[in-house]
């Protein structure tokens, strides 16, 4: 498939997300990187974004519960090239009922080729990079040749 470029702005558009027993982790993680967080735009799953929001201050847009529907409004909206890196703390040891979600949530942002973080060690990575503040270039499908390939 051919590629094109989409260049990510200096202020990221950011989905948090995590398994219910990941949450305190996340949370935690979130206070530690505050002032980093503040200076982007912030989304995440229901509960997620109810109980950060609450606990931190910082603003985001919830969606719906993970279980019900957020974990693939998330990747909709990294489909949709609007969100530029995705936090995901899950519980590799615990299966929970809508794993076929968390696949297909963590195969979308491959696809489009976002950066990913699945634990504390990668966020960390992630948001102490200088690109978290930088525009950033990244190569993505080229939708509309895929499209014309089809037909």
């Amino acid at each position: 498939m051919k590629k094109t470029t989409r260049t990510l702005s200096a202020h990221k558009h950011v989905a948090l997300v995590a398994h219910d027993n990941c949450k305190s982790e996340l949370l935690r993680w979130v206070k530690e990187n505050k002032e980093i967080l503040q200076q982007h735009f912030l989304y995440a799953t229901g509960t997620t974004g109810s109980m950060l929001s609450k606990e931190t201050g910082l603003a985001i847009k919830s969606k719906i519960s993970g279980p019900m529907g957020g974990d693939q409004q998330i990747g909709a909206m990294i489909a949709e090239c609007k969100i530029d890196v995705l936090i995901f703390f899950w519980d590799p040891l615990n299966s929970v009922p809508h794993d076929p979600d968390v696949k297909a949530l963590l195969r979308i942002a491959s696809v489009w080729n976002i950066p990913v973080a699945t634990n504390r060690a990668s966020a960390k990575f992630i948001f102490h990079s200088p690109l978290i503040n930088e525009e950033v270039d990244i190569e993505i499908p080229d939708y509309q040749d895929y499209l014309a390939d089809r037909t």
